[in-house]
């Protein structure tokens, strides 16, 4: 049986849902109609990371939203994938863009559209705030909610066992001071 580290040691894909684990799933609206979401700097942090590892990263969200639209372009996130509500064929298109087998995919969800996907995935995180039923079949749940660095602490866990951070202070993340915080 694969560990929970050799799963993670294989993506070169994570893909992540917003509402829920990029931000905290609360929804704003000002008062004339305009959607506000928050964003955490260091989950930003943790990605470019990532990406500057080789991994590719991709949203796939069943919202649409500018706002999201301005993050993952700071943060030069190339699949961007916004009111997809039928998140599978979504998925499946992107294993044929990225070139990449499921089993190294990884997903990071919250809630249940977040299951077929994490089904079909080689590695599959749920945020701490994340509903039972996507905990229940998650290979790994990060200790913070999201919107609140759970995806830091995922893309820390995945660059640790891929050995891309040379020193491990837990299981559960890597930090290292080759890096200085941007985001």
């Amino acid at each position: 049986m694969t560990n929970t580290r050799d799963k993670a040691a294989k993506i070169k894909l994570l893909i992540l849902d917003v509402d829920g684990v990029l931000t905290d799933g609360k929804i704003w609206y000002s008062d004339d109609g305009r959607e506000q979401k928050c964003f955490h700097t260091q989950d930003g942090f943790g990605m470019k990371r990532l990406q500057k590892a080789g991994v590719q990263l991709a949203i796939i969200s069943g919202r649409q939203s500018n706002v999201v639209d301005r993050r993952m372009k700071e943060l030069g996130i190339a699949h961007v994938f916004q009111g997809h509500e039928n998140k599978t064929a979504t998925y499946e298109s992107l294993l044929k863009i990225c070139n990449v087998a499921p089993e190294a995919v990884g997903y990071i969800g919250d809630d249940s559209p977040d299951i077929p996907i994490m089904e079909r995935v080689g590695f599959r995180i749920a945020v701490d705030n994340a509903v039972p039923e996507v905990k229940s079949i998650a290979d790994w749940c990060t200790s913070r909610r999201g919107g609140e660095g759970a995806v830091r602490e995922a893309c820390d866990f995945i660059l640790s066992a891929k050995q891309h951070c040379p020193s491990k202070t837990s299981e559960n993340s890597c930090f290292d001071s080759e890096y200085q915080h941007e985001s």
